[in-house]
């Protein structure tokens, strides 16, 4: 899937994420399913999801490959229609809240366009949006800043990094000032040092924002690390285990994960992982 087709945005749309609703939950989803219609048959992509994000929340979805965590992701974005149950976001269809930009996308790769420096694909939203040039370039600077990229607006993707590259992902999604973030596996293809060390920026990000984050991850420490709270998911069909609370409090050193807090969390993970037989393939 390409940027654009994720933007989904109408140029003459002037609607703002402010403009949804402040009340109630980000995410309101019950009894949610999703059935694919293949060549083979059915697949029960989704089954009974019940689930609610309050605002200002970082909430985790993991579970092995086929369990749905990015299909759910994707329906709370409108790129997948369920074929039962309901599911709001803001308070409105994800349809109606896509149409006001009420959330930022963060692929599992970067996605970046090759022959566009970093500043124009962060201004890529922003011009399908039709903002102007000057606010674009305020725009721009400002998010560039936000993930530590000052000064490199004008290098192109294959002069930066990986980490750089999805640092910058992560500027473009956030250039409209969207409610949440959506961001599916964002550091699965990086070395560990290189994601320990955007797990810190993300969590200051996330604490100078407040922005309300749904995270796709396959792995325990990360999803610990980050979350307020943890969506554990199994498959065949994808379903919710169960969902563990990491009241770890704000401030998360890297060297929390050897505390015992941080492993007896990690433990329950792991366990409701296997109780939910999500590693049977």
């Amino acid at each position: 899937m390409n940027v654009a087709a994720a933007i989904k945005q109408e140029p003459h749309m002037n609607a703002a994420a402010s403009d949804l609703s402040p009340d109630g939950p980000v995410i309101d989803a019950r009894g949610l399913s999703l059935v694919f219609q293949t060549g083979d048959g059915p697949v029960h992509a989704l089954s009974d999801i019940a689930l609610t994000v309050e605002r200002g929340e970082f909430v985790s979805f993991i579970g092995p490959s086929g369990c749905g965590k990015t299909t759910l992701l994707r329906v709370i974005a409108d790129l997948e229609q369920p074929t039962s149950g309901t599911i709001t976001v803001n308070g409105v269809t994800p349809e109606e809240a896509r149409r006001k930009r009420a959330y930022g996308y963060v692929f599992q790769a970067a996605a970046l366009y090759p022959w566009r420096t970093i500043a124009a694909n962060i201004s890529l939203p922003l011009e399908v949006m039709g903002i102007a040039k000057a606010e674009r370039t305020a725009l721009i600077e400002k998010n560039l800043a936000l993930v530590n990229l000052t000064g490199f607006g004008k290098k192109y993707p294959w002069q930066l990094s990986g980490g750089m590259q999805q640092r910058a992902s992560i500027a473009r999604a956030l250039s409209f000032d969207p409610d949440m973030l959506l961001m599916d596996e964002p550091f699965g293809a990086l070395d560990e040092i290189v994601r320990d060390h955007l797990n810190e920026q993300l969590l200051k990000l996330w604490a100078k924002t407040r922005k309300t984050v749904i995270f796709v991850t396959h792995s325990i420490p990360e999803a610990v690390f980050l979350s307020t709270r943890i969506v554990v998911m199994s498959p065949r069909p994808g379903r919710i285990h169960e969902i563990i609370d990491c009241n770890l409090g704000p401030d998360r050193p890297l060297e929390i994960r050897e505390t015992p807090e941080f492993l007896k969390i990690a433990h329950r993970v792991r366990e409701g992982l296997r109780l939910g037989h999500s590693y049977e393939q």
